[in-house]
């Protein structure tokens, strides 16, 4: 992501029947909704089929892996918004959401001091043993951006497959830059002799344009960026893009893609100084309040040359881990704006365009073409298992920390730990039932015992059991804390000869957001729409108690309460008195998720 920060188009919208919860609500404050498309979510084609035939819309982009149209209304946008989402088995209707590639070439220098490609170095992948550095041609990085200059020798090289999800064509000449600067750094080849090289070794290079040329993109053109990069065969899939708000086909596009076993990649963002707020996709990777524990993907930081974290860089509870993304050394666009990317001379390079480039976008490529090198070392591992062992074998050792999660990216270590389970193949899986993990371990290689050990909240690791011959346990753990279990394989002696990569649980309360809208049903009635948001995948927002209450001399009084429904959404009709109410909605909290109170709304009834 580059130092601008992200906005969204959001907006709410419903239309009930007093007392259900039944309608969707968008994400955000009553609004306008732009002009032309909605994104119309549902829960099956009949219903999809029934909807349409009642209000008429023409279909402008089908997802039918993730249950989505796009569509564009005959009439008038907001009433055929409040007349769908309304209707049985449609699960959401939205906007468009806003998605932006984040730079600042104002902050990329023009030279910097020592070696060009600083980042190979302090990430290790100079020392990245060769034949892995092969190994990786088994895997494709896809690269969901605005297109890329393939006639760039390190991209050209690759000859990467292509598809451009706005004209449905291979095309995806990058007039931006941005796509190719962050292709060239995921997986730019590495023997062609000429220009740079990326971090993925001889990995497969995919590039799925769905930016513009003024680096913008919209959440239903990344989501269908998505699932055409799974559907052939990306492994890994870098975005290095982000919006201040998330949306269904957005969270299902991520859902189907971690389904398949593919590994996402997304930057974090470049607001620490507009507020530091959470960005997506990357807050569906790695859930706001997880502290690294769990999630489907990494969210990456940005750091400095000094291993430290780079100022713009975003920080919070949902990082993963950190890249170099302060002036790093990549390829440009011939098509680029020169002021935009600043052409740098690469000493020794007979073609090409090269400069710096500074931002998160910039940090995530790096990430994915390590993932594939880890995949190289062992191609059996799982999604989730290659984006543990980045973590645990980043700077931090294991601990994590909210200004760069886990660490600064080491390749070197990430292959060694991947190529070290492959020999002993020790392995570690769990599941959590409220306070309760759940844990079964293997090994290939002979262990006379093993040992379970666990850290809390990043401290000193703590032996829970010194030594078994079984391959499953059960503890109890108290709430409030992150868990990351590890096993040793033992010997004879009792000594440790091999270690699991760590499993990470987290029992912290997820933050939750409530919003509230109203919409005039009469003379004297008004229609509420609450949406509960819950920051963390692993509370969900559904089957969740809210209260409506209404302002009066004694302080805030109950007025009523439903039920979410699995989108987090509420709603009431009620008949208010003449004269001006002042209206909110309270959720009390619970185990899981942190209680919440939304902003107050005044209806004048006249």
């Amino acid at each position: 992501m580059g130092l601008t920060k992200a906005t969204s188009i959001i907006a709410v919208a419903g239309c009930v029947v007093a007392g259900t919860a039944q309608a969707g609500v968008s994400s955000g404050s009553a609004s306008a909704w732009p002009r032309g498309t909605a994104i119309v979510s549902y829960a099956n084609e009949p219903a999809l089929r029934a909807a349409l035939a009642e209000h008429e819309a023409q279909i402008v982009r089908r997802l039918p892996a993730l249950r989505a149209v796009e569509v564009r209304p005959r009439g008038d946008l907001i009433r055929f918004v409040n007349a769908v989402e309304a209707l049985r088995g449609i699960d959401d209707v939205e906007p468009r959401s806003r998605r932006h590639s984040y730079d600042e070439p104002a902050l990329a220098v023009a030279a910097v001091t020592g070696a060009l490609q600083w980042q190979y170095a302090a990430t290790r992948l100079d020392q990245v043993p060769q034949e892995v550095v092969r190994g990786a041609q088994g895997v494709t990085i896809a690269v969901v951006d605005t297109g890329a200059d393939l006639t760039a020798p390190d991209l050209a090289a690759k000859q990467p497959i292509t598809y451009n999800v706005r004209t449905r064509t291979t095309q995806v000449t990058d007039r931006n830059g941005h796509g190719t600067f962050v292709s060239s750094l995921a997986a730019g080849a590495v023997s062609n002799g000429e220009g740079i090289a990326g971090s993925g070794g001889d990995a497969r290079l995919m590039v799925v344009q769905a930016g513009r040329a003024d680096g913008s993109f919209s959440d239903v053109e990344e989501a269908a960026a998505i699932v055409w990069a799974v559907d052939h065969g990306a492994r890994v899939i870098n975005l290095s893009l982000g919006g201040s708000a998330t949306s269904t086909v957005e969270r299902r596009a991520v859902d189907y893609a971690v389904a398949q076993g593919a590994l996402l990649v997304a930057a974090v963002g470049n607001g620490y100084h507009e507020g530091n707020q959470v960005e997506y996709p990357a807050g569906l990777l790695q859930p706001p309040g997880s502290r690294g524990a769990g999630g489907h993907g990494l969210a990456v930081a940005a750091s400095t040359r000094l291993g430290e974290r780079a100022g713009f860089s975003n920080t919070g509870s949902h990082l993963s881990l950190a890249a170099p993304g302060e002036s790093v050394f990549a390829a440009v666009s011939s098509s680029s704006d020169g002021a935009r990317f600043p052409r740098v001379a690469l000493p020794g390079s007979l073609t090409g365009v090269y400069g710096y480039g500074t931002g998160t976008s910039y940090a995530a490529p790096q990430v994915a073409g390590a993932a594939a090198l880890v995949w190289g070392a062992n191609p059996a591992l799982a999604a989730d298992e290659v984006a543990t062992i980045l973590e645990q074998t980043a700077s931090g050792g294991g601990r994590w920390n909210a200004e760069l999660g886990y660490g600064v990216l080491d390749v070197a270590a990430a292959v060694a730990r991947a190529a070290e389970i492959a020999q002993t193949g020790l392995r570690i899986k769990g599941s959590r039932t409220g306070s309760r993990v759940a844990l079964t371990w293997s090994s290939l290689a002979p262990a006379a015992a093993f040992r379970v050990a666990v850290t809390q909240d990043g401290g000193e690791e703590r032996i829970l059991t010194p030594a078994t011959t079984e391959t499953s346990a059960l503890y109890s753990l108290a709430p409030g804390s992150t868990y990351g279990f590890t096993v040793s394989a033992l010997d004879e002696s009792g000594r440790p000869v091999a270690a699991s990569s760590p499993w990470a649980v987290s029992l912290r309360r997820a933050q939750a957001s409530l919003e509230l809208a109203y919409f005039r049903a009469g003379a004297r009635s008004v229609e509420l729409a609450a949406r509960l948001g819950v920051d963390g995948l692993a509370a969900p927002a559904g089957s969740r108690k809210l209260v409506l209450e209404s302002r009066n001399r004694g302080g805030w009084a109950r007025s009523g309460s439903a039920t979410t429904d699995s989108s987090g959404n509420a709603l009431w009709r009620i008949r208010l008195k003449a004269g001006t109410h002042r209206l909110r909605v309270r959720f009390p909290g619970s185990g899981d998720l942190a209680a919440a109170t939304s902003r107050p709304v005044s209806v004048t009834i006249r």
